[in-house]
C-alpha cells in the first residue's frame, strides 16, 4: 500500500508553526529596530514592518497589548519590542507579535508628551487668544481634585482664610490610576452644569506615572471646551503638564491656586480704607477751596457795597418818575382851567339852547382831554422803561458780566489814569470776585492820537 509523499501547503504550514512556537528561543525575544509602514486600526490593532539595514520582520500588536503604549508609534522610530515570533498561517509567513514597545534611547512618556503637545499646539489650542480672564471677586469656586489629600486641605483652607465670601464646592475626582482620566473629564464637565466663577483642577506631587492622566488628549479636550476659567494646580512648581499649557492659569501649586482665585480680604480692607481716607482729604479740600471762593465773593466790593453801585440809578428813575408825576398834573391841572373857564364864557354869553349844545360840546371835549391825558401817560409810561431797559444795559454789573471790571482805589471808582500813580494799590471789581493788583506802569494815551479825520 503507497502513501501519497506530498505534503499539503496548510499542513506544511502548520507543521512549521509549530516548530517555531516549540521553539523557547521565539517565544520571548527582545528585537530592536526601526518602524516602518506603521498602520493604526480602528479596532486599535497596530501593524508595523520592523527593520534594519540588512532585513525586514512584519509585525503586529493587538489593541489589548497596544493600550499600554504611550507614544504614537510612527514610521521612522526605532524601537525595542518584547513579543513572541510565529507563523502566520493564513500568509504563511513568520511576524513578531509585540507585547510591549517602547521608543529607544527616550522615554516613552516623554516622547507621548511631546507629541500630544505639538499637536495641540498645531491647533492652535493653547493660543492666548482662548485664554479666559478670571472675576476678580467670584461668588462661586469649583474645585476638581481627590477627596482626601493634602491638595485639598491647602486649597479650601486657602480660599477660606484669604476670601471667605466665596462659596467653595469640592468635585471628589480619581486624579491617578484606572479611571482618573475619565473621573477627571466628568467632574469638569459636572462643574461646567452649574453656575461657578472659577475652577481650579488640581492634584498634588508625585511621579511622573502619577500626573500622567493630565496628560492625556481627553482631560486636555475638556478643559479647553470649560466655559468656565480654569487654574490648573498638578504636581510641584517643576511639573508641567498638557492640562496646564490648556488652562487659563497655571498655578505652581494648590495652594498657589487658591491665591490665584481669590483676592485677599485684608488687602481689601486696607485699600478701602486707604480710599476712605482719600476720600475724605478730597472733599475737605474741595469745601475749603469753596469756603474760600464764597468769602472772596461776599467780601468783593459789589457784593460787600450793592447800593453803592446802583444808587445813583436809582435816583435817576426817582427824579423822572416824580417829573413824570408833576408835569401831568400840571398839564391835567391846566387843562382843566381852560375849559371851565371856557365853560363860564359859553353860558354868560349864550342863550338856553347854545348853552345846551355848548354843554354837549364841552363833554366832547373832555373826553378828548381824558383821552389824550390818557395818551400822554402812556407815552410817559413806555419812556420810563425804555430808560430804565437802558440803564439796566449800562450797569456796571452787565458790563462785568460781558468780562469788564471796576478799578478802585479807597472805594473810589478810577475814571483816568490821572488818578493814579505808580505803586498804588487797585481793587479789581470782577463779576465773581475781586483782585488786589498794584500799578508798575502807566501808559496815558498820548492827545491827537486818536482816530479823528
Amino acid at each position: 500500500m503507497s502513501s501519497d509523499p506530498y505534503l499539503s501547503v496548510k499542513a506544511l504550514t502548520k507543521y512549521i508553526k509549530k516548530k517555531f512556537d516549540a521553539d523557547p528561543h521565539l517565544r520571548d525575544v527582545y528585537v530592536k529596530g526601526e518602524l516602518s509602514n506603521v498602520k493604526i486600526h480602528t479596532s486599535g490593532h497596530i501593524y508595523f514592518t520592523l527593520k534594519d539595514n540588512s532585513a525586514r520582520l512584519p509585525g503586529v500588536m493587538f489593541s489589548a497589548s497596544a493600550k499600554s503604549v504611550k507614544f504614537k508609534p510612527e514610521s521612522g522610530m526605532t524601537v525595542l519590542i518584547r513579543g513572541d515570533v510565529t507563523v502566520y498561517e493564513a500568509s504563511g509567513q513568520y511576524q513578531l507579535y509585540a507585547q510591549s514597545m517602547q521608543v529607544d534611547g527616550i522615554g516613552d512618556y516623554y516622547l507621548a508628551f511631546e507629541q500630544l503637545k505639538e499637536k495641540l499646539a498645531k491647533e492652535g489650542v493653547f493660543d492666548a487668544t482662548h485664554k479666559k480672564h478670571l472675576p476678580r471677586f467670584p461668588k462661586r469656586i469649583a474645585v476638581v481634585t481627590a477627596q482626601t489629600g493634602a491638595a485639598v486641605r491647602d486649597i479650601i483652607i486657602t480660599l477660606h482664610r484669604r476670601y471667605p465670601l466665596a462659596n467653595v464646592v469640592l468635585y471628589p475626582t480619581l486624579v491617578q490610576g484606572v479611571g482618573a482620566v475619565q473621573s477627571i473629564v466628568q467632574s469638569i464637565q459636572a462643574a461646567n452644569k452649574d453656575q461657578f466663577d472659577v475652577l481650579i483642577v488640581g492634584r498634588g506631587g508625585g511621579s511622573i506615572e502619577d500626573l500622567w492622566a493630565f496628560n492625556e488628549e481627553a482631560v486636555a479636550r475638556a478643559i479647553f471646551s470649560s466655559e468656565i476659567p480654569i487654574i490648573s494646580a498638578i504636581g510641584h512648581e517643576t511639573d508641567t503638564t498638557i492640562a496646564d499649557f490648556v488652562s487659563d492659569l497655571r498655578a505652581p501649586t494648590p495652594t498657589a491656586a487658591a491665591e490665584l482665585a481669590v483676592p485677599s480680604q485684608t488687602e481689601l480692607l486696607e485699600r478701602i480704607s486707604s480710599y476712605r481716607s482719600q476720600m475724605y482729604r478730597t472733599v475737605s479740600s474741595a469745601v475749603s477751596q469753596q469756603k474760600q471762593a464764597l468769602n472772596r465773593l461776599t467780601s468783593s466790593y459789589p457784593l460787600a457795597y450793592p447800593e453803592r453801585l446802583y444808587r445813583p440809578f436809582i435816583e435817576r428813575v426817582e427824579r423822572a418818575t416824580d417829573s413824570l408825576q408833576r408835569e401831568s398834573l400840571q398839564h391835567l391841572n391846566r387843562s382843566k382851567e381852560y375849559y371851565r373857564s371856557l365853560d363860564q364864557r359859553l353860558k354868560s354869553r349864550m342863550p338856553l339852547q347854545q348853552i345846551r349844545q355848548s354843554d354837549s360840546d364841552v363833554t366832547e371835549l373832555e373826553r378828548r382831554l381824558d383821552f389824550q391825558i390818557e395818551q400822554l401817560l402812556k407815552n410817559h409810561s413806555r419812556q420810563l422803561s425804555s430808560a430804565i431797559r437802558t440803564l439796566d444795559a449800562l450797569s456796571p454789573l452787565k458790563i462785568m458780566d460781558r468780562g469788564y471790571s471796576i478799578p478802585y482805589i479807597e472805594g473810589s471808582v478810577v475814571k483816568s489814569v490821572e488818578q493814579v500813580t505808580v505803586g498804588d494799590s487797585l481793587t479789581l471789581a470782577m463779576q465773581d470776585g475781586t483782585i488786589q493788583a498794584t500799578v508798575n506802569e502807566i501808559n496815558p494815551t498820548p492827545k491827537g492820537d486818536g482816530n479823528d479825520d
